[in-house]
């Protein structure tokens, strides 16, 4: 589940619609039983003014009914038509009638035949409701944004020891070994989670070290054979009586051991966390590029491919030499094992290196995938060539633009900078 608002803003919502909640439930609880209460008090007071008024009349039937602004009082005898034709047909107790487009209460009661009623104009009782309603709807909206307000104090002291952790999560390093979360923390779930987070930590520290040793003991076991065998193969092709055949395998080995030795430091840089500075040491491109164009020319020995190579700009960046000789090692040995025939065309310009050639292409629906590690192309070929490229790219903030044609050829674009 994805939040879209902070934790003190979603806190705050809860408590402003407890608020609305509440209130609202208060309110309407207080208008039912204010208006019962009104209701009965009418009844009481009618019924009361009514039943005065029947014993003054069976005194002295001459005395008039009560009468003033509010109140209307009617005698009606059996078979009079002395009264609106809508009180006739009222039976004993409290009515709600309509005459002359005003509504009434009106009290009815009954003794030997004759109806004695008593009307009360209910305009003033339906402006003490609407005056009431008004004033329930301000306290609603009053109680509500004092929730919120609340709330929004409350949360803030009650997220505080979150966001403490996550201002102190944000700031660790791994390998600084920085002092445990927990002891600042109460044993609450807070608490719980600077512990996990220490837990976790502490796996993560340990999983650093090992693959520091790991990459040190690596980079060191191997280089030593490496060397030896590069040593070996120094000597083999110094010495004059080897022919053709042995000198070309003896060759072969050289490389392969030199390419192993490139690898193996390019693999110890990757794994190093931070980089090193090479700002003083920058390295010139067009040296590399022209390095590592020879070192592949023995590819197209039995191939009719040629290798141009353009060099537009002499340009030189502040980055480890061999990550950047992996990367254009790899670009330009694509090109070549994926070129029968044609030519292999590489360009260096100001904003970076193009490599273009006559091969089988690339399919439009494995263009993306074929910088993943372990993919598998159509000739069956699989390894870390183009993943490693892709991680030294990320690495430094360079760039790989494709545009291949199935059966017509590709163009790899290395930009030392990010595409816009």
């Amino acid at each position: 589940m994805r939040f879209r608002t902070n934790l003190r803003y979603r806190v705050t919502l809860g408590f402003a619609l407890l608020g609305l909640a509440v209130s609202m439930g208060l309110a309407g609880t207080l208008y039912v039983l204010t208006i019962s209460m009104e209701k009965r008090l009418i009844t009481e007071t009618l019924s009361a003014e009514l039943e005065d008024y029947i014993t003054r009349y069976s005194v002295n039937p001459a005395t008039p009914p009560p009468t003033s602004t509010t109140i209307r009082s009617y005698v009606i005898r059996p078979g009079a038509k002395n009264a609106p034709e809508a009180l006739h047909e009222l039976k004993t107790g409290l009515h709600r009638v309509q005459l002359e487009g005003r509504a009434y209460y009106a009290e009815v009661k009954v003794r030997d035949g004759w109806h004695f009623i008593v009307l009360y104009d209910d305009r003033q009782i339906r402006q003490r409701e609407n005056q009431f309603k008004f004033f329930l709807a301000i306290g609603i909206l009053a109680m509500t944004l004092l929730s919120a307000v609340l709330g929004f104090r409350l949360a803030g002291r009650v997220i505080s020891p979150v966001v403490e952790l996550a201002a102190r999560v944000a700031g660790l390093r791994p390998e600084d070994h920085p002092a445990p979360l927990a002891e600042d923390f109460p044993h609450d779930e807070v608490g719980i989670l600077a512990r996990n987070f220490d837990a976790y930590l502490h796996r993560l520290a340990d999983f650093i070290e090992r693959e520091q040793s790991f990459t040190a003991d690596v980079s060191h076991e191997l280089r030593t054979p490496l060397t030896v065998i590069e040593g070996a193969t120094e000597v083999l092709l110094g010495d004059p009586g080897l022919d053709e055949v042995r000198r070309s395998r003896v060759e072969r080995i050289a490389r392969s051991a030199h390419e192993m030795c490139e690898l193996v430091s390019a693999l110890l840089l990757l794994a190093r966390e931070e980089q090193t500075d090479v700002s003083k040491s920058a390295c010139v491109v067009p040296e590399v590029l022209q390095q590592v164009v020879e070192a592949h020319r023995h590819l197209l020995r039995h191939k009719p491919v040629e290798i141009k190579l353009e060099l537009q700009a002499q340009t030189s960046l502040p980055v480890e030499c061999t990550l950047l000789r992996v990367v254009l090692a790899n670009l330009i040995r694509n090109a070549i094992s994926y070129t029968e025939q044609g030519h292999v065309s590489i360009c260096l310009d100001e904003k970076g290196v193009s490599v273009k050639d006559t091969g089988i292409g690339i399919p439009r629906e494995q263009i993306q995938k074929i910088f993943d590690r372990h993919y598998t192309v159509a000739t069956g070929s699989e390894g870390i060539g183009l993943s490693l490229v892709k991680r030294i790219c990320q690495r430094y903030g360079w760039s790989i633009d494709i545009d291949s044609n199935e059966g017509q050829g590709t163009l790899i674009r290395l930009l030392f900078e990010p595409l816009s």
